[in-house]
């Protein structure tokens, strides 16, 4: 298999590495340094767990995608696919969790929250296309309960976008490709008075994004999406602050998953769909005020943020599945908000604790969620026919949290935290009756030692508890109400190495387990029970860049998922996938040297539950996307082919009951495809 091969080049050229290192020939030559950034920077004394990780414009923009959603894979293990429109959230998968579109993984935006909790489709809901790639600096990341910081919704981790502040150079971006794929983007900065002697610099960054995409459907996607960044900055030597503007707007036509019986006895193509007025409509406009402030004793970083957030939209997964319903089983799931909030955190460096070096850190998190129309609606063709639901909500939080980084001695650390949310869930205004108002708190302690570093590796153990909270509509029921905020529990034994010259290894084995909860489930409108889980895994990680031509990474991560309280013959769980491999590689020029380049990619997952027996299994799925171009000057042209196997995978498998129309009700898989090959063409202008 490819990746195999990868594999197998990866490790023979480490090894070649090696023996270059241990050559004593006085005649050997002496390389250029090679400057490495990114994922296969050297974190060592940097970082307190293996697991933990930086990501550049590099590690993400250099690999071919198909849609933008893809970014978060530059986090080791992490697949992101897609179950309907391209301007619905995606579906993503970490550590044998199936997030759905967000729950269990934390993203922001430079301290902003991208997840929407209380959200009309689903808890923790995701959206990434309000980011425009090339906008994005760089992305840290975090696995795990460890890290005092990350709140609601971080079991299987945490992610946070930065953007630039200056961008490295104006650009015009055009794409274009087949069926009906057209990009263009136009970005750069503008120099605002400055005093560059005194180290004082400010600027006006801008972008403009326009977007389209039919797909390979029989019923034309029509996904159309406007992006827009404003971000004004003044830095000095120890004062960041922006003001950053964002906006967002897309619609589409959806085609949903669709029964595999219909595609087998040639009903249905692979492309067809049973509802072609499923789709949405979705936007996104924020304003972000963030201040960094350095000084003697240490680091100040503060933000405020206002988001104003819609969502509208149809979906149809069982068809004509309710006899009492001559209308089908479209349903509508709208909502409209606001989101104000802020965080704070002050560090005081290298203070002297009973005669041990640390750093302190304590900080605040607030966020208040005003929820307007959230509903759900029984529909046909887009018109509403019956409420099941509509509320008006107010949910808010707030977060304080302590760490103390201790040095014992040269080669080992301590990382000591303790964090404690309070939430408030309040009905303003509801079809359903018995809605009362509610009040939960949770204390969730952390702790890490991080052996080493010694001979260029370090050892890492890290365990904490965190917690994800549940839909309001949920907690607020006056029965049989779900918890409120679940707790969740893992650990984790790493090792981090750089003794391989310019190469990157990472080895985590790790450990998480979820309580027993009952979860709102918002297709359904109705609360559903769940079990208790728990999840073992390994994961390893290299990234080698001998070269300033050449680079390559792969990545693998196995899984051991399972209910807890179920019985031995049905305790799997629906959607964890066991086997997970990403890799790739990239030849000749560089960021943004001169000269041709050439890049290919491969990402598999393999052999996941669709339902609790493991009596059916979704398909195995390799996709292998490559890039080729030239770039000179100011001028840079590429294409892309996506899917370069052409195989005929599954982005999204599950497991229920369907009715066709005109057709018995049956249990089936319900798949939605991948797309088939396709090329794609860029022309890039940078000034």
């Amino acid at each position: 298999m490819f990746f195999r091969l990868l594999l197998s080049i990866n490790l023979a050229l480490a090894v070649a590495t090696q023996a270059q290192e241990v050559n004593t020939d006085p005649k050997t030559e002496t390389l250029e340094e090679i400057v490495i950034e990114g994922k296969a920077g050297d974190l060592l004394g940097k970082t307190d767990a293996a697991s933990k990780g930086h990501a550049t414009q590099t590690d993400f923009l250099a690999r071919p995608m198909l849609r933008r959603g893809e970014i978060i894979e530059a986090i080791p293990g992490m697949i992101a696919t897609q179950h309907a429109g391209g301007g619905k959230a995606n579906q993503y998968f970490l550590r044998g969790f199936n997030l759905d579109h967000g729950t269990d993984f934390a993203m922001s935006l430079e301290g902003m929250p991208l997840n929407m909790r209380t959200h009309a489709h689903g808890q923790g809901y995701t959206d990434l296309n309000p980011l425009i790639p090339e906008m994005i600096e760089s992305l840290d990341y975090a696995k795990g309960t460890y890290t005092a910081a990350d709140g609601d919704l971080s079991t299987a981790g945490s992610a946070n976008f930065l953007l630039w502040d200056v961008v490295p150079r104006n650009l015009v971006k055009v794409e274009f490709g087949e069926y009906n794929y057209y990009r263009a983007l136009v970005a750069g900065t503008l120099d605002l008075p400055s005093n560059l002697e005194q180290g004082v610099q400010q600027g006006l960054t801008y972008a403009l994004e326009y977007n389209y995409y039919d797909g390979p459907w029989t019923q034309p996607e029509e996904s159309s999406r406007w992006n827009g960044l404003l971000r004004w900055f003044k830095n000095d030597d120890d004062t960041k602050l922006s003001v950053t503007f964002m906006g967002y707007h897309g619609s589409w036509t959806s085609t949903d998953q669709i029964p595999s019986r219909l595609v087998n006895d040639g009903t249905l193509g692979r492309y067809d769909t049973l509802d072609p007025t499923a789709g949405g409509e979705s936007a996104r406009y924020s304003l972000n005020v963030a201040l960094e402030q350095r000084d003697d004793d240490g680091i100040t970083r503060a933000n405020l943020y206002a988001i104003h957030y819609m969502l509208d939209l149809y979906s149809n997964f069982t068809y004509q599945l309710d006899p009492g319903l001559p209308t089908g089983d479209q349903f509508q799931q709208a909502e409209q908000r606001w989101v104000f909030g802020g965080n704070v955190a002050r560090t005081w460096e290298k203070r002297d604790m009973m005669g041990v070096e640390s750093d302190i850190t304590f900080g605040l998190q607030t966020r208040t969620d005003l929820i307007e129309g959230i509903g759900l609606w029984q529909t046909q063709k887009r018109e509403r026919h019956t409420t099941i639901r509509q509320d008006n909500i107010l949910e808010s939080s707030i977060g304080l949290y302590g760490e103390v980084v201790s040095r014992w001695t040269p080669w080992f650390k301590t990382v000591l935290g303790l964090r404690g949310d309070l939430y408030y869930f309040e009905p303003q205004e509801s079809t359903s009756s018995g809605q009362d108002a509610k009040t939960a708190g949770i204390i969730s302690p952390k702790f890490s030692a991080i052996f080493g570093p010694w001979k260029n590796n370090e050892l890492y153990l890290n365990f904490g508890t965190g917690f994800h909270s549940n839909d309001a509509r949920g907690v607020m029921s006056g029965t049989n109400p779900a918890d409120a905020l679940v707790r969740t529990m893992g650990g984790e034994i790493g090792l981090r190495s750089q003794t391989v010259k310019n190469m990157t290894t990472t080895l985590a084995l790790f450990w998480l387990q979820s309580d027993s909860e009952l979860v709102y489930v918002g297709d359904a409108g109705m609360n559903e029970p769940g079990l208790a889980s728990e999840r073992y895994g390994i994961e390893l990680a290299s990234y080698w860049r001998p070269t300033k031509w050449f680079s390559s990474d792969a990545e693998l991560a196995l899984t051991y998922a399972r209910f807890i309280d179920a019985p031995s013959n049905a305790n799997h769980i629906p959607n964890s996938i066991p086997v997970m491999f990403s890799g790739g590689f990239n030849l000749g020029a560089q960021g943004n040297d001169s000269g041709w380049f050439a890049g290919a990619r491969v990402r598999m997952f393999a052999n996941s539950p669709l339902e609790e027996t493991d009596t059916y299994r979704g398909r195995d799925s390799i996709q292998v996307n490559a890039t080729v171009g030239y770039r000179k000057n100011n001028w840079e042209v590429a294409v892309n082919c996506l899917n370069l196997l052409n195989r005929q995978d599954n982005d999204i498998s599950y497991f229920y009951e369907s009715q066709a129309p005109g057709r018995p009700a049956a249990n089936d898989t319900h798949i939605h495809p991948v797309e088939p090959r396709m090329f794609r063409c860029r022309v890039t202008y940078r000034f």
